[in-house]
């Protein structure tokens, strides 16, 4: 068997065919032990991956992402979820290993848009794991390893279809990268600028003291955005991604986005939300899009019947000032940025969604205006010097 080349049923589309990956030299690092994936499964595989174990290296903790087109939907490490937070990610059912709370973290930060996912774990998953990723619609799993028992729980979902890969976690990939675009060949040194406590050497604002809880959310942060399409922003909060920005032209975009999945996956947690009465047999993806149109503030008559239709009893909807009252008991929260914060829009946005402290590589000829703002909200902000775009 060729150990080199894996044969793909087509590229990122069913008309790119014939598509394989291959390594230039020697065996790949991963190997299938259930399914097919696709393209664009082994490409969030394979930046999943670098993620977690990243993540992993950095916290000594268990880590797991949750990946959808090539950027993590979420990212997190096995820190024990509250009451309050199983009932928001649907696992108040469960007992959770610590790496199957990092994955329900991963998995809650937006739980829409990780429908479908990939997920990386960092460590060898154990059943509770297993039990989590097969009741969740996802379409595959990296990980150095399964136990038996968990191999077997996942060989069975999607009537056996479901994609599962093994990584050599001692593989380490030449310095240097290289890709295809348009038949012209782009070649650079890997991105392997270390994302270690150096980063926060450089506080200059006024308010200088980076709690432990605050490093290592902004380590979290940090580390997505370096495996994040750019343009991006993070936000992060108790060991886990609570909002991503990715691939937007404009910085204020990048983090308008975050900031709203950051709201989102508060609001989520209000006892109004928590509370909700589902109809019998309302499965959760239905729940996860019932819930966000509870909390969206316009919605057209054909959203407001389906909306409807998953309650036993309609509940009482927020009005903004309840919104905003809820939302203003989130403070602390970590953001990071991949580039310099070009105007202090940047800072006023992400004041309003609890932000209060800061890490992004500076740099701007507007460096000064948006130091002044995090003055004025008595934010700490930290510039790394290094910037993390990612195509």
């Amino acid at each position: 068997m060729d150990t080199s080349e894996l044969q793909l049923r087509y590229g990122c589309n069913p008309h790119q065919s014939p598509a394989r990956i291959f390594s230039r030299s020697g065996t790949l690092p991963i190997t299938v032990l259930n399914g097919k994936p696709g393209y664009i499964n082994l490409l969030d595989a394979l930046n999943s991956w670098q993620l977690v174990a990243e993540l992993k290296d950095s916290l000594h903790l268990p880590a797991a992402a949750s990946f959808k087109h090539v950027s993590p939907a979420g990212a997190a490490v096995g820190i024990p979820l509250t009451r309050e937070m199983k009932k928001c990610y649907f696992v108040d059912d469960m007992e959770l290993s610590q790496l199957a709370s990092a994955y329900a973290r991963a998995r809650g930060a937006d739980r829409l848009s990780s429908f479908g996912d990939w997920a990386a774990l960092s460590d060898i998953v154990d059943v509770s794991t297993a039990n989590l990723l097969k009741r969740e619609v996802s379409d595959g799993v990296i990980a150095p390893g399964f136990e038996p028992e968990a191999l077997e729980i996942l060989r069975n979902k999607k009537k056996g279809s479901y994609a599962v890969i093994q990584i050599d976690a001692s593989y380490r990939p030449p310095e240097t990268e290289e890709r295809d675009v348009y038949g012209v060949v782009f070649q650079q040194r890997r991105n392997d600028a270390p994302l270690d406590a150096n980063m926060f050497s450089n506080v200059i604002t006024e308010k200088k003291e980076l709690p432990e809880d605050a490093v290592r959310d902004l380590t979290v942060a940090q580390i997505a955005l370096k495996y994040t399409q750019s343009n991006s922003v993070c936000f992060a909060f108790g060991g886990q991604v609570i909002g991503v920005g990715a691939g937007q032209q404009s910085r204020i975009h990048c983090t308008r986005l975050a900031a709203s999945k950051a709201d989102r996956w508060f609001l989520r947690q209000h006892p109004r939300v928590i509370g909700l009465a589902f109809k019998e047999g309302i499965g959760r993806p239905a729940r996860d899009n019932a819930i966000d149109q509870f909390l969206e503030d316009h919605l057209t008559p054909a959203e407001q019947f389906v909306w409807q239709e998953n309650f036993t009893e309609q509940p009482e909807r927020f009005s903004y000032e309840e919104k905003r009252e809820w939302l203003s008991l989130m403070q602390g929260v970590s953001l990071a940025s991949d580039a310099f914060f070009p105007f202090r829009d940047n800072i006023d946005r992400a004041q309003q969604s609890g932000v209060g402290f800061i890490i992004q590589p500076g740099g701007s000829v507007r460096d000064d205006a948006v130091i002044e703002a995090c003055n004025e909200y008595g934010m700490v902000m930290a510039m790394s010097g290094i910037r993390l775009f990612h195509h």
